[in-house]
């Protein structure tokens, strides 16, 4: 059997994501000359290619790494948590994002301007591998800087933009993302996301991480003990006494013109 029948007799659903339309148009076209599948939706950004993938179900994603907002890469690690997680193949003209791209279990990695035959090869390869087979690949991945915070609530993806948290809390393996508008549980480490935002969050207590940018005081009292007030919480939070010394250093020093 000639492997364009393969591709055709195995027929995919996919999803195409790219910021840029030509890119995008590009894709469909070689998508439907070469009989790969349905495409059954095309996304500009990350958060539209999940609000997408969670509508449409695709079974593969072509997904973009360079995007504005959230890139590729962020993207790959929140479609990993749907109930029916796709399988991924990057797109992206740059070459260095590689060894990243497969630390996120990306089934390929098509370089721009992408071959029919390359093209052709990824998605043969995505439609073998079983469910089971992708949810392994859905397991823990290399550490990307987020834009958001994403969990599944009552099946659904939920989303909570960076900007808008204001502390993390871990209590018995989870973690709680508390934000201007609620609150999010996400099954994460505290010290992996200490690591990862260590740029925007300060640990203050060993289950604790704020926002430093929405800090808007910190106090001792004459016993020693100290608090952090926050934009839109309306309990302090306390501070370890022994972080005390670092909290008040790099809220002074994040304090600085």
């Amino acid at each position: 059997m000639a492997a364009g029948q393969r591709a055709s007799h195995m027929a995919a659903r996919l999803l195409i994501v790219d910021d840029e339309s030509l890119a995008r148009a590009r894709l469909k076209a070689q998508i439907a000359d070469l009989a790969l599948g349905l495409v059954v939706g095309e996304a500009a950004s990350g958060i539209e290619a999940l609000q997408l993938a969670e509508a449409l179900a695709p079974e593969i994603v072509l997904l973009d790494i360079r995007m504005p907002g959230m890139d590729g890469l962020e993207t790959a690690r929140h479609l990993s948590r749907l109930p029916s997680a796709p399988a991924v193949i990057f797109t992206t003209a740059f070459d260095e994002h590689a060894l990243a791209a497969f630390d996120m279990h990306a089934i390929d990695y098509l370089l721009k301007p992408i071959r029919a035959d390359r093209l052709q090869t990824a998605v043969i390869r995505a439609q073998v591998f079983s469910t089971a087979q992708l949810q392994a690949l859905s397991g823990p991945v290399a550490p990307v800087r987020r834009t958001h915070f994403s969990a599944l609530v009552k099946g659904a993806l939920r989303f909570v933009p960076l900007e808008d948290v204001r502390y993390l809390y871990a209590d018995q393996g989870y973690v709680t993302v508390v934000h201007r508008q609620g609150e999010l549980l996400i099954e994460e480490s505290l010290r992996a996301l200490e690591q990862e935002l260590a740029a925007d969050f300060l640990r203050i207590h060993r289950h604790t991480l704020v926002a430093v940018a929405h800090v808007v005081e910190f106090k001792r009292n004459r016993l020693g003990n100290g608090t952090v007030a926050l934009r839109d919480i309306a309990v302090p939070l306390s501070v370890s006494r022994r972080l005390l010394i670092a909290v008040r250093e790099r809220l002074l020093e994040s304090a600085k013109p």
